[in-house]
């Protein structure tokens, strides 16, 4: 399924991003930026519309795909992201721990670990629904944790099952377990084609109570982060002034080619600097050296800025 291939590419990508810092050449160098231009976070979710569904989208996500049976939101830093897919015409006592393991199995893991199923309320539109606790190891090592929730709707003789599932990198799951599953929860079907029957999951995103529930927990969860960040900003701002500005120098501000709103202040200390898509920073004196030789990051040079 294109869906769970394209979070298969995102786990691997993001579980490469920890480790392609290593991968450089040896005539370049890690740099921090002395203060970073601009700060970045989320401060609400809004109402998107698909072909087939509407849903709540956090600040700064972007859809993964958006088909019939499917629809996945994803991070920024592709390290979360929320996971609907559904399938009708199911007999009417398919497994949902069935339903949830083949869904989840279809990202290649390397290894895969679901609790035992406990009763939650329905979607609207479904009659029961069950949910599990899950850890999963990525293709390429990434420990993901997270929950998956199976919506079930029967009628005669089949059944519609449709498993939401709210997942983040494991050091990222407490304060994503918080909120990110209740987003997961708000996927709501406006196309009678949606898993091939009209109007489950139908419902009024605006109008919901879960969507304000979850709203609010975002924008506390988006809060503390934007503390603790300005809280270790503060904290540090004196010691990166002095090892960058008194111990390397006077600084110059470069332009990130992945966010030009956002420039670096980086040292003189290179002529020459390279920026990767996680925002870490290679400088270098050598006019030649190229981060992506030999590395399977994506590494683009960074411009001096105007003044």
């Amino acid at each position: 399924m294109k869906t769970i291939a394209l979070l298969s590419v995102l786990l691997a990508s993001a579980a490469e991003a920890q480790t392609v810092s290593r991968k450089i050449p040896a005539n370049m160098f890690p740099v921090k930026p002395v203060v970073s231009a601009a700060a970045s976070g989320g401060r609400d979710l809004h109402i998107a519309q698909g072909s087939f569904f509407s849903y709540a989208m956090p600040d700064g996500w972007r859809v993964g795909e958006d088909g019939q049976y499917a629809l996945t939101l994803v991070a920024p830093d592709n390290k979360a992201f929320t996971l609907m897919v559904g399938n009708s015409g199911l007999p009417p006592q398919y497994p949902p721990a069935r339903f949830v393991q083949e869904k989840l199995m279809a990202l290649r893991p390397q290894s895969l670990q679901i609790s035992s199923p406990r009763p939650v309320a329905p979607a609207p539109g479904f009659q029961s629904a069950f949910q599990f606790d899950v850890s999963l190891v990525g293709q390429r090592g990434m420990n993901t944790r997270g929950v998956a929730k199976c919506n079930i709707a029967t009628a005669y003789d089949t059944a519609v099952l449709a498993m939401t599932g709210a997942f983040s990198e494991a050091s990222q799951w407490a304060g994503y377990s918080t909120w990110l599953p209740m987003v997961s929860d708000q996927v709501s079907a406006t196309n009678g084609a949606a898993f091939g029957r009209r109007g489950v999951m139908a419902q009024n995103l605006r109008l919901s109570r879960e969507y304000g529930e979850a709203a609010q927990r975002y924008r506390q969860w988006s809060q503390q982060n934007a503390k603790q960040v300005s809280d270790y900003r503060d904290a540090t701002k004196d010691r990166q002034n002095k090892e960058f500005r008194e111990n390397l120098g006077s600084t110059q501000p470069y332009t990130n080619p992945y966010d030009p709103s956002a420039p670096l202040d980086l040292p003189r200390t290179y002529q020459y600097f390279w920026v990767d898509r996680q925002g870490n920073v290679l400088g270098s004196n050598d006019p030649s050296a190229n981060p992506n030789t030999g590395s399977t990051g994506d590494w683009r040079q960074m411009p001096r800025q105007k003044q």
